[in-house]
């Protein structure tokens, strides 16, 4: 692998955004590596100051919770990479590499004591604990679940068990998985020597061929959202945090009731404040925006915003609440929103930058 640097030097106070991609003619991906930026905090303009090329389908990215360390998983194989994160520039370097175990590995979170990695190897149908070292290293597998059940009806989406997302609850105690082909959403606690056993109440059953695929929590009330790729729905939970239990609360569209072609909702993320939720569509090629309501945490009418490209596989909102960034994956670009205060609808800013097939951004505030 290979590192390419800009002249651009981030500041103090400024954004660093690392971004995950796909690379391989399978893909029909035309991404390089892990690249990152610098975003500029007075304009929100996008430079790139660094590229760590040769990697393969470094798909999706995680920090551990101190932010020194970056991992990744390689989307289509079975290895995830760990990486150095200088502290004065953001800049990465590479530190070593693990199986996972299993195949095509697209999820991974590290515990909030920064001890242990869970990596979701969606075709191995399993979840992958590795140690971390106190240099960021990973050490190999320790502890691996498979994921079982009852399949849904889709022939060839529900062919097997397809773990799509292994995330922690804001306790740390639980970890909710999203199971795209067994419709259901597992709950794992993970002990404290880095084993995963199955919660109290291990499972609750999704809408027959919904497909679950990622979950989002709201941040003060006790709800869970998970957007369901297969039929492109949201759909809120009440969340247990003492059991990891989920029950199931409300579910609606993520596409307009006039929408009649083919699409596939993908990522989903409730703002800090909890006041608005969001879903991505690919096909319909937009945002979903949800009023989240503050008692009960139900989702009231939403609203549509296109996201400037094609394929948004992945938006994240930044640290400061105030903006939102889509990878447009198949148009090869991340365009920037700002978040209306008041509506929490999405206002184009006209920056962004492009990059080759962008599936995962992850943020770094330099200090």
């Amino acid at each position: 692998m290979t590192a390419t640097e800009q002249d651009e030097s981030p500041r103090v106070g400024d954004l660093l955004a690392y971004i995950g991609c796909r690379t391989t003619k399978e893909r029909n991906a035309r991404g390089e590596g892990v690249t990152v930026c610098r975003i500029d905090a007075a304009s929100g303009r996008w430079e790139k100051i660094q590229l760590l090329a040769g990697l393969v389908n470094p798909s999706f990215l995680a920090f551990d919770r101190s932010g020194r360390f970056l991992y990744a998983v390689h989307g289509d194989g079975d290895t995830v990479s760990s990486f150095s994160v200088d502290p004065a520039n953001g800049r990465i370097e590479f530190l070593n590499r693990q199986c996972t175990r299993g195949r095509n590995p697209v999820h991974l979170v590290a515990d909030s004591a920064s001890r242990f990695l869970v990596v979701t190897n969606h075709l191995g149908s399993s979840l992958a604990v590795l140690p971390i070292g106190t240099d960021g290293a990973l050490g190999e597998v320790t502890d691996i679940v498979t994921v079982e059940g009852r399949l849904g009806p889709h022939r060839t989406e529900q062919a097997q068990a397809k773990p799509h997302q292994a995330e922690f609850d804001r306790s740390g105690r639980f970890l909710v998985v999203p199971d795209k082909g067994l419709d259901r959403v597992f709950s794992f606690r993970l002990r404290d020597d880095g084993r995963l056993v199955p919660a109290e109440r291990p499972s609750v059953a999704a809408r027959e061929g919904s497909g679950p695929r990622h979950v989002a929590f709201h941040p003060t009330l006790a709800r869970a959202y998970v957007v369901n790729e297969l039929d492109s729905t949201v759909t809120a939970y009440a969340y247990d945090s003492a059991t990891g239990a989920l029950a199931p609360l409300q579910i609606v569209p993520s596409l307009p009731p006039n929408f009649t072609g083919n699409s596939r909702a993908a990522e989903i993320a409730v703002s800090p404040d909890g006041r608005f939720l969001y879903a991505s569509n690919r096909g319909f090629d937009s945002l979903a925006m949800f009023p989240v309501d503050p008692i009960s945490g139900w989702l009231g009418e939403s609203h549509w915003s296109n996201t400037g490209g094609r394929t948004p596989r992945f938006f994240a909102i930044d640290p400061t609440g105030r903006s939102l960034h889509v990878a447009n994956e198949d148009s090869d670009s991340i365009v920037s929103f700002a978040i209306d205060a008041a509506t929490g609808r999405l206002v184009p800013t006209g920056q962004g930058i492009a990059t080759g097939s962008p599936v995962c951004i992850v943020f770094r505030r330099l200090r």
